[in-house]
């Protein structure tokens, strides 16, 4: 199944500094290692050394965010799109 991820900025880099990129899965997980394939590197930023999403990475999946659906296991059906966000931080 084939899904669209758009990059945010801080990991254009890794994409050759591409906004949107294709890549394949029925879960999450599955988008993510698909990206790893595609993309060296890329999934270090996502994922943690544990396996889990990084604490100030935010990734929603057609609008949902997925800390609130089934995390790394949230389905990915065709066609989907899938964005990834960083979360900002900051303060007076």
């Amino acid at each position: 199944m084939t899904v669209s991820v758009r990059i945010p900025t801080i990991l254009r880099t890794y994409t050759q500094d591409q906004s949107q990129v294709a890549a394949d899965g029925a879960t999450l997980a599955a988008v993510i290692d698909s990206l790893e394939s595609s993309f060296p590197g890329i999934k270090s930023r996502v994922v943690d050394e544990q396996g889990a999403l990084r604490r100030f990475v935010n990734i929603y999946v057609a609008e949902e965010d997925v800390r609130f659906a089934n995390g790394l296991d949230t389905p990915t059906p065709e066609g989907t799109q899938i964005s990834i966000i960083p979360a900002v931080a900051g303060g007076c």
